[in-house]
């Protein structure tokens, strides 16, 4: 006698999950090969989700995707623990209609995902190790403290400015507090103790904003010295316009140059290539793309502007450039120039000798 059976079986099938991720919940959308299965909310915890698959879809090949954001690379490395085929995809890469533009919302952006997954159409970015995500954040913190310690400069600035305190002679132009200058600051006598104490918060946070930088700058230093980094970090601060911090910027935010297979592809994920719009006969090019890495970026540029003072080749070009562009776009180009020494010594392990005209 025949008999009926409930067992499910979706052995080597593919499963493709896209999900919206949320502090507080994720909204997920599950499509099988054929058929879109379900979109729902839960929790924000990843075993979650794979109880959920492995119940109701058993033997499946688990695909999954979502968008990188606040919430880093945990989730996805929770579900390559489980063994579920998981990527992370920068937003800007998801084929978006112009009818998903105007009407976004939760459900739709997971559909979105998981449907682009399926066909195919998700190019993954680049996920680091731990240890680099752990070296990156000691990065980021410093840069974040003294984002900080400006603002509470200028907090103090304006006190002064708006209680008629002028600064001394000798501290007008200084950009860098000295002993002296808090020295001063702490002696500043005001009408009210009130305005005393509000002006002693102010000194005080910068203070301890100025020990945290520093505290931090010799781990920083300390950890240039482990053997993950001397060796490219002396290659890379051979190279004119580069100091020891960002060396270990460019280090923790690329982890490795051999992950560009050319130097335009490394251009393009820093922002240091310009946008351009075509339609029929008309080709426009205009300033560089507001995609990019924004850390990296930054700290390339304010390098070129130290290397086109130091490296006499990048000098040339730079007035070179002067002549026919603003200084601000002339940099750019010598942004470039520079990217492509730091490509070099770390490709070939070779120290940046600067070209002498003889």
């Amino acid at each position: 006698m025949q008999t009926q059976s409930n067992k499910l079986d979706f052995n080597g099938q593919n499963i493709y999950v896209g999900f919206d991720v949320h502090l507080k919940s994720w909204k997920v959308t599950i499509m099988t090969e054929k058929l879109t299965h379900k979109t729902f909310s839960q929790t924000p915890k990843p075993e979650l989700l794979k109880d959920y698959l492995t119940k109701n879809f058993p033997g499946g090949i688990y695909h999954s995707a979502y968008e990188a954001g606040f919430c880093g690379y945990w989730i996805h490395n929770k579900l390559k623990s489980y063994g579920i085929n998981s990527i992370v995809v920068n937003p800007a890469d998801i084929p978006t209609t112009d009818k998903e533009k105007v009407q976004k919302e939760d459900a739709r952006d997971s559909r979105k995902i998981a449907r682009s997954l399926r066909s195919g159409d998700l190019i993954a970015i680049h996920v680091p190790s731990l240890k680099t995500l752990d070296d990156r954040s000691l990065l980021r913190t410093r840069s974040a403290l003294v984002k900080d310690l400006v603002r509470n400069k200028n907090r103090t600035k304006s006190f002064l400015y708006f209680h008629g305190i002028e600064l001394p002679e000798s501290f007008s132009k200084q950009t860098v507090w000295s002993k002296k200058f808090i020295s001063w600051l702490n002696a500043i006598e005001m009408t009210e103790q009130s305005g005393k104490d509000a002006l002693n918060a102010i000194v005080g946070a910068s203070t301890d904003l100025r020990a945290s930088i520093l505290s931090v700058t010799k781990q920083i230093t300390a950890l240039s010295k482990t053997k993950e980094y001397l060796e490219q970090v002396t290659l890379l601060r051979s190279v004119p316009g580069i100091g020891l911090l960002t060396a270990m910027i460019i280090l923790t935010e690329l982890e490795t140059i051999n992950r560009f297979e050319s130097f335009d592809k490394l251009c393009g994920f820093i922002g240091l290539i310009p946008s351009t719009h075509s339609s029929g006969e008309n080709d426009v090019v205009g300033n560089i793309t507001r995609r990019g890495h924004s850390i990296l970026r930054s700290a390339i540029i304010e390098s070129a502007w130290v290397a086109a003072r130091l490296d006499p080749a990048l000098t040339k070009s730079y007035h070179d450039y002067c002549k026919r562009m603003e200084p601000n776009k002339a940099i750019v180009r010598i942004a470039r120039k520079l990217l492509n020494r730091v490509r070099y010594v770390l490709k070939n392990k070779k120290n940046y000798v600067s070209a002498v005209v003889k």
